[in-house]
Parts: structure tokens; sequence; C-alpha cells
């Protein structure tokens, strides 16, 4: 059965956190300044979640967050197993932390997330990067002000691995948010689909869903706050509520939180398309707040391929929901997974994909080259594909899809979306940025604050962006 975290255990965490601060409030004053931290994250937007609940207690316990870990006392390295490119590169800038603790012997270094819930990562950090602090898994995330004070009182390192038994979710961990409108909100944690490919059901655990009382409290605070743009979270949302309710799922968990008060647009990610159904697509369309926006990782257009995969859904299956739901929310934009150079992946496969392509014509593709990862059944299948064709056929898929997204971008020409304004483009100071309810992303002049919408007539289409200016600015043209 699916629990909390005790209220006996949050209070120990809360007492830990009460005799860091003491401790480091007693260290800023030798130094004449206040101790800092620096979280770096890698992976996905669970992970980013988690990063936030990390650096709220961090915060909490007396510490002042900044971007540069050269600045740091405490950095923390947040990191992702999926694929083989992400651990290298988590373990590349912890590398580079080594010329930081030389420099400050009193800098903790921690390795924490998907990677180090692996045992043979656990151990390699342990043994290869003898100046990291503490290493914990993501079951072990809640408990951070207990392993940082007995970092600090016992002035050793620690290790704890991730045993897969704690299915327990903790609550009311304090969040320090990197936007103050734009926000995430875990529904559900871990995995129970096992593809052949992937080690998530091995470093985040089973599916665990939490309680909707507590998911709608927060859902309240975070519109109470002024929140605009809430993405609801979990490896399957549409696996909601199993195990801890008999008739109450995502979509219901999706209706209730729309009925809240206030102006918010609710998205969510991420669908398994043998568990999203009808009745989901039909919640979607019902729900004035919920975005036109689906993510449905199809991952390949060969039957075969998703056998091997163990997706347990044929492309026949998938692509009848899709036109289900553009039957049913017109406006929807849609964007999915695609996994290229899968073993045993032929051409007639890989051409399989492209046709699915062609015939779905998504808005936008997250692709990927797959990576073999250790512990799962495709690590050790026999037809790996060579790395070479791999390279050839993403490039082919790339080509492909950035065409069809390119001519739907060019649709939007002369139409006027709503933006939710980020501020000031990060290529292009001179211009904002922003997104649609459908998570375009729009860049554009004329004058709007980050956090405020705006009315956007698109000018021009980019494969990847829409380009307009505001209606304010158009009226001025237009006096001109």
């Amino acid at each position: 059965m699916i629990q909390r975290i005790s209220a006996e255990e949050l209070a120990a965490q809360r007492e830990y956190a009460e005799k860091v601060k003491i401790m480091i409030s007693a260290a800023a004053g030798e130094k004449g300044r206040a101790l800092r931290f620096c979280v770096v994250t890698y992976g996905c937007q669970q992970n980013e979640a988690d990063s936030e609940r990390l650096a709220g207690m961090l915060y909490d316990m007396g510490y002042e967050k900044t971007g540069s870990e050269a600045d740091a006392d405490v950095i923390l390295v947040n990191t992702c197993a999926v694929r083989e490119h992400a651990e290298k590169r988590a373990l590349s800038v912890t590398g580079q932390y080594k010329h930081l603790k030389e420099k400050n012997p009193d800098l903790i270094i921690g390795v924490c997330g998907c990677m180090v819930s692996q045992e043979h990562r656990l151990d390699d950090i342990k043994h290869r990067y003898p100046y990291v602090d503490i290493v914990f898994g993501t079951s072990y995330l809640w408990r951070l002000p207990e392993i940082l004070y007995r970092r600090l009182s016992r002035r050793k390192r620690l290790f704890l691995l991730d045993t897969g038994d704690d299915g327990n979710i903790a609550e009311d961990v304090p969040v320090l948010r990197e936007c103050g409108y734009r926000a995430w909100l875990s529904v559900m944690y871990g995995c129970n689909n096992f593809c052949t490919y992937c080690v998530v059901p091995h470093v985040r655990g089973r599916e665990r869903s939490r309680y909707r009382e507590d998911i709608l409290k927060e859902a309240k605070a975070l519109v109470a706050d002024g929140v605009k743009d809430i993405t609801l979270l979990g490896q399957n949302v549409n696996s909601y509520g199993r195990g801890l309710y008999d008739d109450y799922g995502f979509p219901e968990l999706l209706a209730d939180i729309n009925a809240i008060d206030g102006d918010f647009t609710l998205r969510f990610m991420t669908s398994h398309p043998k568990d999203a159904t009808r009745k989901l697509i039909d919640t979607m369309a019902s729900c004035e707040k919920v975005a036109p926006q689906l993510h449905l990782p199809l991952q390949s257009g060969s039957d075969g391929v998703l056998r091997r995969m163990n997706r347990r859904y044929t492309l026949d299956s998938y692509k009848r929901l899709i036109d289900y739901a553009r039957e049913k929310i017109p406006d929807l934009t849609l964007t999915s997974d695609i996994m290229v150079g899968f073993p045993g992946e032929t051409e007639a496969d890989f051409e399989a994909t492209l046709g699915a392509l062609r015939d779905i014509r998504y808005d936008m593709v997250y692709s990927f080259i797959y990576s073999r990862r250790k512990n799962t059944p495709a690590a050790e299948y026999e037809d790996q594909i060579p790395e070479q064709i791999k390279h050839e056929r993403f490039g082919r898929m790339l080509q492909l899809q950035n065409g069809i997204g390119f001519e739907i971008n060019r649709g939007y020409v002369g139409r006027t979306v709503r933006v939710l304004c980020d501020g000031e483009s990060k290529n292009d100071p001179s211009t904002l940025s922003g997104r649609t309810a459908g998570g375009k992303n729009v860049c554009f002049t004329g004058t709007c604050a980050a956090g405020d919408y705006a009315d956007v007539k698109i000018t021009e289409a980019r494969p990847f962006v829409l380009c307009g200016e505001t209606a304010e600015k158009r009226d001025k043209n237009d006096d001109i």
C-alpha cells in the first residue's frame, strides 16, 4: 500500500535542518558572508522538479542560492541515467570540481539522482572521485537535511544506495521554484512498464501515486501564488491512481484541478500510448484550462520493434487514438519521442518510422539514438546496430521531421496567439520569448513583462519557433 512518509519522520528531518542551520550560521560568521549552494541538473522535467526540492531544503537550512559553482559551499549534481551521454556529462562536470575542492577543502560536493541509484555508478564515484562527499539516490532526496548533518558533523564521506523497496512518498518538502509563474507538480513517481531499453523502473522504483488531496492542495497553493502554467509530472501519468483508488484515475484528477478557480493553463507529461484512452482525450477537450497539447511517445513506427521494446501497443492503435484526439481537439499540438537504432532495427523498420512521421505529422519530435543501458534486456540483444548506421538514420529522420515541423509552423503565419511571456529571449535580447497554451515557442517584439500574457500576431515561421509582434506594437506601426 502506498503511504506517506510519517509526520514523525518529516519532523526528524526538520530537526536535522535546524541543526545544520546552526552549524552553517557559525561558519558564515567565520567567513563573514552567507554560505551558498548550487544545484546542477541533468535530465528530465522530474529531475528539474527534484532539484527545486533540493534547493528548497538547502534554502531552509540557511544557504543562499548561487548560479556559480565556483562561489558555492555546497554543490549538488542531480543526475540522469536514461542515456549514456547524460551520465558522461554528469561525470565530466563532477570531475571538474576537483580543483574547486583543492581551493576550498570545506566545499561539500554531492552527486544524487538516477545515475547513482545504480550500484555500479555509485561504486565508480566512491573509488574514482575521492573528493565527492555525499552520494544518494532518488529515494533519499527528502532526507537531505540528515545527510548534510551527518557529513558536517562526522566529516566522513556518505554513500546511500537505493534499495528499491522504499515506496513511500514525502509530502510538504520545501520547494524553491525557478520561476514564479510556471511550476512542476508531480502526481506520481516510478514506472511499472519495463520497456526493454529503459532503466527508469530500476532507478526510480515502481509506480506510486500521490493522494489526490495532497495534489489538489498543492495545485491550489500554486494558483494562489500566481502560477499561470502548471505541468503535471509522472513517468506515466495515465497510470495515476492504480493501487490507490478503484474508480479515480488521471482523467478525474485533471477535471478536479481544472475546477480550481483562477486563470491558469494545465498540461501534463508523460503519457504512455498503451494507457492513454479516449476518456483522457474527452476530458482534455471538455476542460477549458487543459492545454491543447499532447506528448505521446511513439518510439518506433515498426510493430516488430515496438514488440521488442515491450511497448505493448501497435502503430495502428496509436494512430487511431491520435485521429480521435485531433477530432476532439482541433488545435491540438502533438509531440512525440522517437528512438533510432534500437537493436535489430532493419532498414524496413526505420522506413516504417519515417512513414509514421509523414502520416502523423508531429509539431515536434524529441529524437534519440538508442543508448545501451546496463541491466536492461536490450543491452544483451545480439543484433546491436553499428554507430555509423544509427547516426545516418538519425540524420535522415531529423531532416524529415524538421521539414514537417516547419510546414506546420508556416500555417500559423497571420494568426494571433496568446503567449505567456518569459521575458527577454536568451538568443536575442532585443526580442521577447514565451509559449502558447499549445506549447509553441514564440519570439516577438513589443512590450510585455515576464509572467504576463500577450496577444501576438505571427508574422514569420521557423522550424522550431514562431515570430511575431504584440497587438500594441502593431497598433503603433499602423499609425506611422
